[in-house]
């Protein structure tokens, strides 16, 4: 394509333009043209019942020339249908109302109020410039036929609906009978109601991906590391008996983590919750989303709100950041609160999804979860930060919770931080400042 653009360029002869008679010809094509095409997109705006300042803006916004005459001259000049002078003439009417196009357009759409449909399409522009969900771009979900790994591939097709996905699939080590399938029933189930939830926010239609699926008999580490070269922005992990009682994780979900080292999500069954997960929607339990103003914290609270937004399902946000119990209102850490849930309440008029929020700084946070958690919960998503370590390794809090919580808990991480060789060896020797 620039090849072509070049030859026609190479093509034209600019010196015949100081000629006035063909000069005054050439500033009657443009006019001529910006009329025919101003004119023609105008009226279709007014035909199709948009207001006169919306038409001027329609019409300047179309009045550019591009690529299609330039090809018809081309074609007409190597057909001999067309002079040179003539050629040159259609080139530079073309060039002339595409360099013109900008300046217009901005000067009709100074004169155009912004609508309200319009302000809210460009407020969830400006927050999921930084969203995590929004920007996904491929997913990675390993999952067994287990009521977990169901669980999770029905959130791998709500929050993966529209982005290619590979799943990576494991018959064997699970905590229920398997069934054959089921995991790709649950992810197709969850992709249409994130179809649907698009449909009914007037949002852009969600596009189908291609999902891509792996057997293997026991999943091992190497075959998630060999997928995972291919690129992926999130490993989602849903596996059977991952979790101890006292909330550590299994040496099968630690190797298979341990293969990747960009965002993780598991979805995860504490030994104290039921056997059976839960139904989202709007009559089910809340989805409780620890936050404490990190940037991990708020992955979190994007990852609740996408689920809440296609489920229906109620949510919560709880602020469990530690203060001191006679600090002042007007300190630091108050005017902090203040604009994370500020900012907390603004992605959530993003999502559309109408969010209840509570404080609880003055208890640790791992007992402030756990006693909410208790309070008609049937989720828990939070944002973890991933520790250094060949194991994973999410935190006090977070262990606390998986040990208490008496239902399912949905983690999701940063990347991992990968530690030089120079650091290694300060640890192995003693020497390090970690």
């Amino acid at each position: 394509m620039p090849v072509f653009f070049g030859v026609a360029g190479l093509s034209a002869d600019l010196t015949v333009l100081i000629d006035p008679q063909l000069a005054l010809l050439t500033i009657a094509l443009v006019v001529i043209a910006s009329i025919g095409k101003f004119g023609g997109a105008f009226i279709g705006a007014e035909v199709a019942g948009m207001s006169r300042a919306e038409g001027i803006a329609v019409g300047c916004g179309m009045n550019a020339r591009g690529s299609t005459e330039v090809i018809v001259a081309s074609i007409g000049l190597s057909m001999g249908v067309l002079s040179h002078n003539l050629f040159t003439m259609i080139l530079t009417m073309a060039v002339i109302t595409t360099l013109a196009m900008p300046p217009t357009l901005r000067w009709a759409l100074r004169r155009l109020p912004i609508g309200e449909r319009e302000k809210k399409r460009l407020e969830r522009e400006e927050i999921d410039q930084r969203g995590f969900v929004a920007n996904l771009e491929r997913l990675l979900v390993v999952v067994d036929e287990g009521v977990v790994g169901r669980f999770a591939a029905y959130l791998a097709g709500v929050i993966g609906a529209g982005k290619p996905t590979t799943v990576l699939h494991s018959s064997g080590e699970i905590d229920a009978e398997p069934t054959e399938g089921l995991h790709l029933e649950e992810m197709e189930k969850g992709a249409e109601d994130s179809r649907e939830a698009a449909k009914k926010s007037d949002e852009t239609p969600v596009r189908e991906a291609p999902v891509t699926r792996r057997q293997h008999e026991v999943l091992s580490a190497e075959a998630v590391a060999k997928e995972a070269r291919k690129g992926y922005g999130l490993l989602l992990v849903g596996l059977g008996r991952a979790v101890t009682s006292k909330g550590a994780f299994s040496h099968r979900l630690n190797e298979v983590a341990g293969s990747f080292d960009g965002p993780l999500c598991l979805v995860l069954k504490p030994a104290t919750a039921g056997r059976q997960i839960p139904q989202l929607g709007p009559d089910s339990g809340k989805i409780l989303v620890p936050v404490n103003g990190t940037a991990v914290a708020r992955r979190g609270a994007d990852l609740a709100l996408a689920i809440a937004a296609v489920t229906g399902a109620p949510v919560k946000m709880l602020y469990v950041a530690r203060t001191g119990r006679e600090e002042p209102r007007d300190t630091v850490s108050h005017r902090r609160r203040e604009a994370v849930l500020k900012d907390i309440v603004a992605l959530a008029d993003r999502y559309g999804v109408e969010i209840e929020t509570a404080i609880r700084s003055r208890a640790a946070a791992a007992d402030a979860i756990a006693r909410q958690a208790g309070r008609n919960v049937a989720l828990i998503v939070m944002g973890v930060a991933r520790r250094q370590g060949e194991e994973l390794i999410f935190g006090e809090t977070t262990t606390g919770v998986l040990r208490r919580s008496p239902c399912p808990v949905v983690l999701i991480s940063d990347e991992r931080v990968k530690r030089d060789e120079s650091d290694r060896e300060a640890v192995r020797t003693g020497t390090g400042t970690g």
